[in-house]
């Protein structure tokens, strides 16, 4: 009978199999560690990208910023431009208001009989001072106020006699008048116009 030695052959595929053990372990940590670097790279390409875009979102928001706080000035100086506007319009309300009460006051004076010191108004009141010949002329100078549509209540505040020129004995009296509505300076400028 033949006899085979099988034990070499049993070592040699031993060795076979560990050799390929070994070469699957190497090329699969050789795969791990290409995965791992590719998985990094990406991650890196990632991280620099959104740097990048961070980068660029921090520079267009800073533009934005300064076009935002350009915007803030021209609204902050238009507000500051409107109440000049506002501020002038009521100047030329008011000019063309005391106007109109200048003229409403000298229309309602006695003629020849009294004359006023000083007038002085405010939103709701006009304070007059003169002096007139006598009382009469003072109570009729008040209904005349009392008849206009500037005015509500005419009061008379004081009224008094003084001498002027050592002989002449004349009256000086305060009124205070409550006007009743805004002046419409086309209402004044027209009722002005149908008397001439």
């Amino acid at each position: 009978m033949i006899r085979i030695n099988l034990l070499p052959f049993r070592l040699a595929r031993k060795k076979e199999n560990i050799r390929r053990q070994v070469s699957i372990f190497f090329l699969s940590l050789a795969l791990i560690i290409l995965a791992l670097g590719w998985v990094s790279f990406s991650l890196d390409n990632k991280i620099n990208h959104t740097r990048n875009e961070v980068t660029r979102v921090k520079a267009e928001s800073l533009k934005y910023k300064k076009k935002a706080d350009r915007v803030t000035q021209i609204k902050r100086n238009l507000a500051i431009l409107k109440s000049k506007l506002a501020i002038v319009e009521n100047l030329k309300k008011r000019r063309n208001e005391q106007q109109i009460l200048l003229e409403q006051l000298a229309d309602r004076l006695e003629k020849t009989k009294m004359w006023l010191s000083s007038v002085s108004a405010d939103p709701q009141d006009v304070s007059l001072r003169g002096i007139a010949f006598d009382n009469p002329t003072i109570a009729a100078f008040m209904r005349n106020l009392e008849r206009s549509q500037m005015f509500g209540t005419v009061d008379l505040k004081r009224s008094q006699t003084k001498t002027f020129d050592g002989d002449i004995r004349l009256k000086e009296f305060e009124i205070i008048c409550k006007k009743i509505q805004p002046v419409n300076p086309d209402k004044g400028r027209k009722s002005k116009k149908g008397k001439k």
